[in-house]
């Protein structure tokens, strides 16, 4: 998944695709690169930012949506309100990636259900649960006060997957993500990675956002500094390769090119090498930890999620 922040402030490459022909022409160049899905965001998610309003947030994602599924791109959108993914679907976003997992909007579930699209479940557990309107913004100090990260995160995604079925969602278009970096210590970031094979265990496919985040920087530290996002590729493609290995159903990375090659090393790995046989795309979109597909429209029979 080939991410696109149609931003000011996103904390990798805020600015840079504000401009709706910058956006759709990285998108392509995203396609190009290997993605099979790209996402697109118009509100910033990164620690200590406000929200947008959600007539500012629609008019940044509908016309790049618009322009890249009208050249059959598949499209995911990144949006916590059900406005904005109305207005997305209808410019031809074909998943819903929700950082709230369901919570901020109440709508959004209707929605969803109604088009019938996949639904990305991430968990956020919010810091100030009383305030819808402030409840999903965080700061870099704000952590959810877990005592087991693993147990707790992968029981509220259950409760978050339990209300959305209830709301009419089809739980066979539900994936989950465990939310990386939202309300987490780095701590807890490598506690949820090690534990991948839980969340696969649950039984969706399971999406994984570490890509160039805060926590890598502390990891790759020097004197005290924390290493750029700019500089921590390698990583988020390390992290890319042994999340396919254990059975994530996609990750979420800014630069594609390089994910897709640490996947397809880890992938020849697994099998041993193919005499002659360079990376290949997959043609099934699931998770192979648990058989279940998810379809999405505008792809073609070359493309995939990558495992």
């Amino acid at each position: 998944m080939g991410v696109i922040n149609v931003t000011a402030d996103s904390f990798s490459d805020g600015g840079r695709y504000l401009d709706h022909d910058a956006a759709i022409a990285h998108g392509h160049e995203l396609i190009a690169q290997g993605a099979d899905l790209i996402d697109i965001g118009g509100e910033s998610t990164r620690p200590g930012a406000s929200r947008v309003d959600p007539d500012d947030e629609a008019k940044r994602v509908a016309p790049v949506i618009a322009g890249l599924a009208g050249a059959g791109v598949p499209i995911s959108v990144d949006t916590m309100r059900a406005p904005v993914a109305a207005a997305a679907i209808e410019s031809g976003a074909s998943v819903i990636n929700d950082v709230s997992g369901g919570r901020a909007d109440a709508d959004m579930a209707r929605v969803v259900a109604d088009a019938g699209l996949p639904w990305i479940l991430m968990h956020w557990r919010p810091i100030d649960r009383d305030n819808r309107d402030s409840a999903f913004t965080h700061g870099i100090g704000d952590v959810g006060g877990y005592r087991d990260v693993v147990a707790e995160v992968s029981g509220e995604l259950l409760a978050q997957v339990d209300s959305a079925v209830a709301a009419g969602v089809d739980p066979n278009r539900i994936v989950l993500d465990p939310g990386l970096g939202f309300a987490k210590t780095a701590e807890h970031n490598w506690a949820l990675l090690h534990a991948l094979p839980t969340f696969v265990g649950l039984g969706f496919p399971v999406l994984v956002g570490a890509s160039r985040k805060r926590f890598l920087g502390r990891l790759l530290a020097h004197d005290g500094e924390l290493r750029p996002p700019a500089g921590r590729e390698i990583a988020t493609a390390s992290i890319s390769a042994l999340a396919a290995m254990d059975g994530a159903w996609a990750v979420r990375v800014h630069d594609v090119e390089k994910s897709r090659d640490a996947v397809a090393v880890a992938s020849a790995w697994r099998r041993g090498g193919s005499r002659g046989a360079g990376p290949q795309r997959r043609t099934a979109h699931a998770s192979e930890a648990d058989g279940q597909d998810i379809e999405v429209q505008g792809a073609d029979d070359t493309g995939a999620v990558s495992h």
